[in-house]
């Protein structure tokens, strides 16, 4: 089931996105960019990633919470999930990403 992005402004007026499941629910979160371009390329770079497993970089925090980073060929991060009490909490997660993004509309709320 396809999710969609919301784009937006943040308050220091970076672009950004998030990545929301068909639930409603925010599944992954971009960094700042300066231009809106170049958040439109960070969706375009989740959409085409999300399918190949190993572009998903699973980390444990110090707290022992799971969270994943999804990044592209070239190994930076394209963005970042909440964290996960469990594992298994944090692989659904990076399933939800491979399910959510490929026909994701973006909402543009800038």
């Amino acid at each position: 089931m396809a999710g969609k992005f919301e784009l937006y402004k943040d308050k220091s007026g970076d672009f950004r996105f998030r990545l929301l499941a068909a639930n409603g629910q925010a599944i992954l979160a971009s960094e700042g960019y300066k231009s809106k371009a170049s958040c439109n390329n960070g969706i375009a770079s989740v959409q085409k990633n999300c399918g190949n497993p190993d572009m998903f970089v699973k980390k444990q925090t110090a707290g022992g919470k799971f969270r994943f980073n999804l990044v592209a060929a070239n190994s930076q991060v394209i963005g970042t999930s909440q964290n996960y009490a469990s594992e298994s909490g944090c692989n659904n997660g990076m399933k939800s990403v491979a399910n959510s993004a490929p026909g994701a509309a973006i909402d543009d709320q800038t």
